[in-house]
């Protein structure tokens, strides 16, 4: 049986930051990989 598109999309694991571990809080349109901290320490 195939799952609902809102199912699925509600059942999605969070994004992880691969630097440091923390969830990134995603926003529509969003294609960060990163946490807006790694991101921000690595403009340094």
């Amino acid at each position: 049986m195939l799952q609902s598109p809102v199912e699925f999309f509600r059942t999605l694991p969070k994004k992880v930051c691969p630097e440091c571990g923390e969830h990134i809080q995603e926003q529509a349109e969003s294609y960060l990989f990163e946490c807006e901290r790694c991101l921000a320490n690595k403009e340094e």
